[in-house]
């Protein structure tokens, strides 16, 4: 039987969502309580990595065990088994065979949050990336909307992307401001490496008034990352969600 997991986790003391031979993996963790709770080895299917000190809402991952689980138990030993670390399931349900926490998507959607204040963060650190001088949304929404639609996101690709091709299609990129917290939700089927931490580091510049909307147009369109902005820190991006 096949089983679907909605994960919500802080990212800030691991190295991602996946296995890596060094440092502790939130996938690690999680296979390690099912197999203290089920006595059993357990390999888990996440839907998208996230990278170091990138935060998650609404990781998916699925598994396979031929026990018949009591949902509501194995739920509540994974919140128990998992602790200190800050890791939590907020559902187990049963799917069927041909669900795929990663090849089922149909859309994912993540937000990166700034705070946008002259001082430091004590409450949102690790949790945002704090740029201290003033930030347009309208003009970092103007250049976003240059995005939409199936295009070459070269300049936005990280240099060890391991995808085919660099076209991929944005569904939407809207921004919100409320006080100093400044959020940019952003939704498409799948994205290239780093392609939303080095998309929202360009838009900064934008942001910031050191580049026009038209330098980064310009930018976007030379299909070169050494044209684009910097790679914005992992600690503002969270994994908001999974449409199947």
């Amino acid at each position: 039987m096949r089983y679907k997991l909605l994960i919500e986790y802080d990212g800030t003391n691991f190295v991602g969502w996946q296995r890596q031979k060094s440092g502790l993996a939130v996938q690690e963790v999680l296979e390690n309580a099912l197999k203290t709770a089920l006595r059993e080895d357990i390999t888990l299917f996440g839907s998208g990595r996230t990278d170091t000190g990138v935060h998650a809402l609404g990781q998916v991952a699925h598994f396979e065990t031929n026990q018949n689980l009591n949902l509501f138990k194995i739920r509540e030993s994974l919140n128990a088994l998992v602790r200190p670390h800050l890791i939590s399931v907020h559902e187990v349900q049963q799917v069927t065979d041909d669900f795929h926490a990663r090849f089922s998507a149909k859309e994912r959607s993540y937000v990166y949050q700034i705070l946008n204040t002259p001082f430091p963060p004590a409450l949102l650190k690790n949790k945002a990336w704090w740029v201290h001088t003033p930030l347009d949304i309208k003009l970092m929404q103007e250049a976003a909307n240059l995005l939409i639609g199936k295009h070459d996101f070269s300049t936005f690709r990280a240099s060890e992307c391991q995808a085919k091709s660099p076209i991929k299609t944005i569904n939407s990129i809207q921004f919100e401001k409320s006080d100093h917290l400044i959020k940019m939700h952003i939704k498409a089927k799948s994205f290239l490496h780093h392609q939303v931490r080095n998309i929202i580091g360009s838009l900064v510049l934008v942001g910031q008034k050191k580049w026009t909307v038209e330098d980064f147009e310009k930018a976007f369109k030379g299909k070169d990352r050494r044209l684009g902005g910097p790679t914005a820190p992992p600690e503002g991006l969270y994994f908001v969600s999974v449409e199947y």
